[in-house]
């Protein structure tokens, strides 16, 4: 390997073209060398924007011809895990975007592939990066939620016109009933739970209300719900709706520990807000034990105190990239991980922490609901077929 890692960046006319503000901060570390996408036509220009030295349409042959250390895969999610698997048996890490996998039998294969691999993968969450996401994880970690036992994560996004313009969304995202694309929701939430993983699901939806472009009901029940049992108590609810019409109000979580919660925005005027037991200690129920004296606060206001160094450090830079930030912290930190210099925030079993209890979702809610098992990638060896 030379002094710079080769990078290539898969999927560079889409999704891939996200990544470029985080590639030119790391320059010093970073050679782009290689672009790859199926859109012959606008590929010239991504390689002039990235300033790689080659273009391909053909994936495999980026990946044979020896000029790319690790891939950032920015494709749609049902190419996640071959063109995953295909770099790490070559020896080439990879940063993938979400889910990990579209189905629980080819999120063994990666698993498995990453165990073969002398390269590392990462999954590329970047809702775990966004400022009140990593504030309050530090919090957790410091102990000020005392024992954690309830969340939620939502993720409200209208996309009935893109599903049109991006029919692998319509098949893969709105095409299927139950979770489908449920990682930004449940990703900081069990960053939170840290050291917990979901054991079981079930999940219901609204039922259907909305129609395609062609006339036909969505597959997709327009809201589904997932709750999720964890590994040592707690009650995790997570909701996704990418179909009904409303306002924009993309991403909305809420914690709650022994000693304190956490609810964010809602929108409009509302803002993200905090209570922690051990800044109001004169709070209590009143003297009719109806209502109570504890106080909000707004997570603005003490935010700051509780961001760690390497995100305070990074915060100027990730302003100019997407997704809050997220874009430019997941490709530092998977650089890190690459070049040793820092664990993993979100490896194999942790992508499959975030992306099973979906899959599972999809089968309890076409079993009326039915509580089910979750299976545990850390288990999973030659001899174990992924099933549930």
């Amino acid at each position: 390997m030379s002094s710079k890692l080769k990078l290539g960046i898969v999927g560079a006319c889409g999704r891939g073209s996200g990544f470029k503000v985080a590639c030119d901060a790391i320059a010093d570390r970073v050679s782009l060398t290689a672009v790859c996408d199926t859109n012959a036509a606008r590929l010239p220009e991504a390689a002039a924007r990235f300033g790689a030295e080659r273009q391909y349409t053909d994936y495999q042959a980026m990946l044979d011809d020896g000029c790319v250390d690790a891939v950032i895969i920015g494709t749609p999610m049902h190419f996640h895990v071959p063109q995953s698997i295909a770099a790490l048996d070559r020896g080439i890490s990879v940063l993938c975007e979400v889910p990990a996998g579209i189905s629980i039998a080819e999120c063994r294969e990666l698993v498995l592939a990453c165990e073969r691999s002398n390269a590392v993968y990462m999954m590329g969450e970047n809702f775990t990066y966004l400022r009140s996401n990593v504030a309050v994880r530090e919090m957790v970690r410091q102990g000020l939620f005392g024992d954690l036992y309830y969340a939620e994560g939502e993720y409200l996004h209208e996309l009935k016109k893109l599903n049109e313009r991006t029919i692998w969304r319509r098949k893969w995202q709105t095409g299927i009933n139950g979770i489908t694309y449920g990682t930004h929701s449940l990703g900081p939430v069990l960053q939170w739970f840290s050291g917990r993983r979901v054991t079981s699901v079930c999940c219901a939806g609204s039922g259907h209300h909305h129609r395609d472009a062609k006339g036909d009901l969505y597959e997709a029940e327009d809201t589904s719900v997932m709750l999720c049992r964890m590994s040592g108590g707690g009650l995790v609810k997570i909701r996704v709706d990418m179909l009904s019409v409303r306002p924009h109000n993309m991403s909305g979580y809420s914690l709650q520990g022994a000693t304190g919660c956490y609810e964010s925005s809602r929108g409009l005027t509302d803002q993200d807000k905090i209570w922690l037991q051990h800044r109001d200690p004169e709070g209590g129920p009143n003297a009719s034990g109806y209502d109570c004296t504890y106080k909000w606060e707004a997570l603005d206001e003490i935010v700051e105190q509780y961001l760690p160094d390497w995100y305070k450090s990074g915060s100027e830079i990730a302003k100019q990239a997407g997704h809050g930030g997220g874009d430019f912290f997941e490709v530092l930190d998977f650089i890190d991980f690459v070049e040793s210099r820092r664990p993993c925030p979100i490896g194999i079993h942790q992508a499959m922490d975030m992306t099973l209890p979906g899959l599972v979702s999809q089968q309890s809610i076409s079993s009326e609901g039915n509580w089910l098992p979750v299976p545990d990638s850390r288990t999973w060896t030659d001899d174990t077929d992924g099933r549930v």
